[in-house]
């Protein structure tokens, strides 16, 4: 039996408390088992921003990478280290980069599933460059924004076709509101969505590997109250469509952690953003909902390390669409799609593995989510993002949301593996 060292690296930006808990709690596990034919112990640290020789060795089994996709030297790091070393990361660099929300929308728009009405918008302005007045001459048509207008139907939302965090994001209610929008929107190449209103239920589901978290969602609250803390809320084939349909976009585009947002209207569910591989994760917006977060990244993270998981390089989306060309009915067509999700996710070896390696987890997170470290880790990101006389009223609220988890949730225990 061979022993071997198995290495998560964190690649981050300005994240503060859910690596603190991550860290903690994977420290706390002691995890020492069997697996293969090798003894395995883990180990996890922060991966950092220098100079690299490209045939440089990588010391990492799985990279969480967080952000650095806004960071160039990380991310050739990272695509480096997928081609020449093997490398498992969360999520698909090349996806990230190349398939902005534009394409996510005509992929999911292709396998049938229900996105509004969606156009794409020219800019208002250009970056000077040699030759763009002759081929804007040449090209450039002139349209009307009253026509669009009328053919979207308002109000509808303008937003950027690559954007995220809400930048950018302006619900038009008539022409001249859409007029103010346009001329501000500089250079931006926009998308022009839609509403879905009234609707049912605004839902976001989060996927981080096979594990889902469907999460009642207000855009209109303040952010540290956007996270609803309701749970069980839907009925189960409205909460089984959500699932599948996540499982659905995160495999088809080799994402790990991303969430989909949804709007359900009249028993349909549509889905509005879901190009959202690197989903928030601090515990000033996710409070209650933060620790099981967690405890996902924790049980997906080390089942990759651990299993040598491969990384899927080419994304392979003819499977999909082999599915998509067959005369089905969309609820089952969807299903069929979530079946080829969750081999790609290896579910039932993930439940297996978190059964039987994992199972102290529970125990130990419901110790460590009322800890003063975990209080600390809190008070550290509060003071990060707040003004120094809301830094106790705020750190106390996120606190409570977290112990209620514990006295709902944490103190259960995840059935069935996770």
């Amino acid at each position: 039996m061979v022993d071997r060292t198995v290495n998560i690296g964190l690649s981050l930006g300005a994240d503060i408390c859910w690596p603190i808990c991550y860290e903690s709690l994977l420290e706390g596990l002691k995890l020492d088992f069997e697996l293969g034919g090798n003894r395995l112990r883990f180990h996890c640290e922060r991966v950092t921003i220098e100079p690299f020789n490209l045939r440089q060795p990588v010391k990492y089994d799985v990279v969480i990478d967080r952000l650095t996709h806004w960071y160039s030297t990380s991310r050739e790091w990272i695509k480096k280290a997928i081609v020449l070393n093997d490398l498992y990361v969360y999520n698909n660099p090349w996806s990230l980069q190349s398939n902005e929300k534009h394409t996510s929308y005509c992929a999911m728009m292709r396998l049938g599933l229900p996105v509004p009405e969606t156009w794409l918008l020219p800019p208002k302005a250009y970056d000077a460059t040699d030759d763009l007045e002759v081929t804007l001459k040449r090209y450039a048509r002139m349209f009307s924004l009253g026509e669009i207008g009328a053919k979207i139907g308002y109000p509808f939302f303008m937003k950027p076709y690559h954007g995220g965090g809400w930048k950018g994001v302006t619900k038009i209610d008539d022409l001249a509101g859409f007029q103010r929008a346009y001329d501000a929107s500089g250079i931006e190449v926009m998308n022009l969505q839609a509403a879905v209103l009234p609707y049912d239920w605004f839902v976001r589901c989060i996927g981080l590997g096979p594990q889902l978290r469907k999460v009642n969602y207000d855009p209109s609250a303040a952010l540290h109250d956007r996270y609803r803390m309701d749970i069980g809320f839907l009925p189960p084939e409205d909460a089984s469509v959500l699932e599948d349909m996540t499982l659905t976009i995160n495999a088809f585009f080799g994402w790990d952690f991303n969430s989909c947002e949804a709007l359900a209207r009249h028993g349909v569910w549509h889905p509005i953003d879901f190009a959202n591989a690197c989903p928030d994760s601090q515990v000033t917006s996710l409070h209650y909902h933060f620790p099981w977060l967690i405890k996902a990244n924790l049980r997906w993270s080390i089942f990759c390390a651990a299993t040598e998981r491969k990384m899927r390089r080419n994304l392979d989306w003819e499977p999909f669409y082999a599915v998509a060309d067959r005369d089905l009915e969309p609820r089952e067509r969807l299903r069929e799609y979530a079946r080829i999700a969750h081999e790609r996710f290896e579910t039932e070896r993930f439940r297996d593995f978190c059964r039987t390696r994992l199972g102290h987890l529970d125990a130990l997170a419901y110790d460590f989510f009322g800890s003063e470290r975990m209080r600390d880790a809190i008070h550290q990101k509060v003071s990060a993002l707040f003004p120094a006389h809301e830094v106790e009223e705020f750190t106390e609220l996120f606190w409570g949301r977290v112990q209620l988890w514990r006295e709902q949730e944490g103190a259960c225990g995840d059935q069935d593996g996770f």
